[in-house]
């Protein structure tokens, strides 16, 4: 265990932050995972509606450092396509 102060004050620092990172993961997958489903139930206004504030979470969780730039862009652009497929198929049926 840490004997200086500033050592303690870190690791109570670094608990604070661990836990706010949880919280902000947490709330990301549950926001991708609504999305990917409202998409598997092919329910297009659900899935439009949900984009917007998905794709917020995504970029703000790549901004705190809880994801990497290039994963935040991964995830957008596969529920981004997703999506796309799911709009497109009754225009070409």
């Amino acid at each position: 265990m840490a004997n200086h102060f500033s050592s303690l004050k870190r690791v109570r620092i670094t608990e604070r932050r661990t836990e706010v990172n949880r919280m902000r993961k947490s709330r990301l997958r549950h926001a991708i995972r609504a999305m990917r489903r409202a998409v598997e139930k092919k329910d297009v206004a659900a899935a439009t509606a949900l984009l917007p504030q998905t794709f917020s979470l995504v970029d703000r969780a790549a901004k705190w450092g809880i994801i990497k730039d290039n994963t935040a862009s991964r995830y957008k652009s596969r529920l981004h396509n997703r999506l796309k497929s799911l709009t497109s198929t009754p225009a070409a049926a």
